[in-house]
């Protein structure tokens, strides 16, 4: 456990790209296998079950750092993360108490915390799961119970992208990243099997439910400056949808998400779709929300994706269908390696006769599965390559990707193969401008990770009859330095408290851009937006010069104009 923490700590106190590749391939060299594929785990993303709610623990540090439950609040406003917040007041009181505190001589392992103490929480009753906890607080060394109290709620998060500790695993081992990152794909237990498996110097491996690796483009400001002749380029909508992979292999149908996890219970309505794929067939798409042959807005499809189990009443109003853009596996052979213009004939040879076997097939199975009276739903499309002939032409066409209800457009080249990750040159995505008004700065909320202790989140508002109505909140677009100053004027000009939040003079112009807009009854303002973040600190304007809720209103008219 204490290697682990000091790999934390190590991993926060650096912002080099190769000293952390380095602190994590040796640990990974360094470490029991066990507890290596717990470490993998946790710095890929992996979170446990949360088995102690947030208010026991603070109840519990305050019982054992002695100090009254007003006094916790405010430790905790000022340190921004409960983890932090609870390791530094035990770990004071244990200091002060070192004569009468008991400490474990055994190093306690990070696969012998997981199995032996954390896990059996889940069938303990409260007075003992507080013994336990405690007993752990008592034991461990200040960062270590600030990496017990992180993976107790559940919010362990380290600077490192997956990307970089499949890197640094596989120079620890001695495998190409790309086919550590195949074999990373998908659901996995972090045992000591497990990493034997990743191991394996025989790279044929695949598992009859294993995804591939995405491969994702890059933002592109100006095509028409850097790139070269158009007739070398595909170019499609960027469809604002769910990306996913469909898999049919030995007869067994799977749908992931680029999250790698598996969805296919989430969309009944493609089983069938799925059961027409010939066997060793991958297909990479997106899954969009489609009703009487158009597309429907994100935001529609945002009400299927959180949902494990769709209703009747959900499959009838919003249901889905899956835009192929690509082919990554055929007849059982992985592909990848061809030419995009190989892989895109390839991918309308088979849709062709799936969509007319679908629609064959899918009325009876849609009507008998769902209770969906005589409706034909088309599941499967191909997203169409669009005509151009200058980068001037693809920039209209973009112009007006909103009436596809599209984002953007993206750019692939014509030779290129499927690769893994965010490689630069051959997929680009060029991405329509977002809406953009003026907003007030009204409410604050303090951050965490990097921006503990900031007043980092913002509710910002617009006029309303004469009145500031919340409309968006956002945290992301301001510099480290801007951060800092925002949060002296929020100090400073605090005008009252609502737990964690303060609503402060309104007196900052911000710049607010977002990508869509929706009518909302949840919200005061009766619209949301989707992917509200700052682009400008406005320093040139006052209050009043702020935008209306009207004129988000007619956005929200040419908006709807468009569907």
């Amino acid at each position: 456990m204490k290697q682990f923490s000091e790999l934390y700590l190590q991993l926060d106190q650096t912002t080099k790209t190769s000293r952390k590749l380095e602190l994590m391939a040796q640990y990974f060299r360094d470490a029991p296998i066990e507890d290596a594929a717990w470490a993998l785990y946790f710095l890929c993303g992996s979170k446990l079950k949360r088995l102690v709610k947030s208010t026991a623990l603070r109840s519990w540090a305050a019982e054992v750092a002695s100090v009254p439950d007003w006094l916790f609040s405010e430790c905790y406003d000022a340190v921004g993360d409960l983890a932090e917040t609870i390791s530094l007041l035990v770990s004071a009181h244990n200091r002060e108490k070192a004569s009468e505190t008991t400490v474990d001589p055994r190093p306690v392992k990070l696969s012998n915390l997981i199995h032996e103490i954390v896990s059996p929480l889940a069938t303990q009753v409260e007075s003992r799961k507080r013994q336990i906890v405690v007993d752990r607080w008592n034991e461990l060394g200040a960062h270590e119970c600030f990496v017990f109290n992180k993976l107790l709620t559940g919010s362990f998060r380290v600077g490192v992208s997956r990307g970089l500790v499949v890197r640094a695993l596989a120079e620890a081992i001695g495998l190409e990243p790309e086919v550590l990152t195949h074999r990373l794909m998908g659901s996995w237990e972090p045992s000591p099997d497990f990493i034997r498996q990743l191991s394996n110097p025989d790279t044929r491996d695949a598992r009859i439910s294993q995804p591939y690796p995405f491969f994702l483009a890059n933002s592109f400001e100006n095509l028409a400056v850097d790139l070269e002749k158009p007739t070398d380029w595909l170019a499609e909508w960027k469809w604002d949808g769910f990306r996913a992979q469909i898999i049919r292999r030995s007869g067994q149908s799977f749908i992931w998400s680029r999250g790698e996890e598996l969805v296919t219970q989430r969309f009944p309505e493609l089983h069938s779709l799925l059961k027409t794929l010939p066997n060793g067939t991958v297909l990479d798409g997106e899954i969009v929300a489609y009703k009487d042959d158009t597309i429907l807005p994100f935001t529609s499809l945002q009400r299927r994706i959180g949902l494990k189990n769709a209703t009747k009443k959900i499959l009838r109003d919003i249901p889905v269908a899956f835009v192929a853009f690509d082919v990554l596996e055929h007849d059982s052979t992985d592909i990848r390696d061809l030419p995009l213009c190989e892989r895109r004939r390839l991918l309308q040879s088979l849709a062709e006769p799936l969509v007319a076997a679908q629609r064959q097939e899918e009325e009876e199975v849609f009507r008998l599965s769902y209770d969906v009276s005589n409706t034909s739903q088309t599941l499967l499309l191909l997203s169409p390559a669009l005509l151009f002939a200058s980068w001037t032409d693809l920039d209209l066409l973009r112009q007006n990707c909103r009436e596809q209800q599209a984002e953007g457009v993206m750019v692939k080249h014509l030779q290129s193969p499927y690769r893994v990750g965010r490689p630069r040159g051959d997929w680009w995505k060029w991405k329509i401008e977002p809406y953009c008004v003026d907003a007030v700065m009204i409410y604050a909320q303090q951050g965490h990770g990097r921006r503990a202790g900031l007043f980092s989140d913002f509710t910002f508002g617009v006029w309303d009859d004469g009145k500031l109505v919340p409309f968006a909140k956002a945290y992301s677009g301001l510099t480290d330095e801007e951060m800092k100053q925002v949060d002296a004027f929020v100090r400073k000009n605090t005008i009252e408290r609502f737990g964690p939040m303060v609503k402060i003079e309104p007196e900052l112009v911000f710049e607010l851009g977002f990508e869509n807009i929706q009518l909302s009854t949840r919200h005061k303002s009766g619209v949301a937006v989707r992917f509200p973040r700052i682009l400008a600190w406005r320093h040139d304007k006052k209050p009043k010069d702020a935008d209306s809720l009207s004129t988000i209103q007619a956005m929200l008219t040419g908006s709807q104009a468009t569907k």
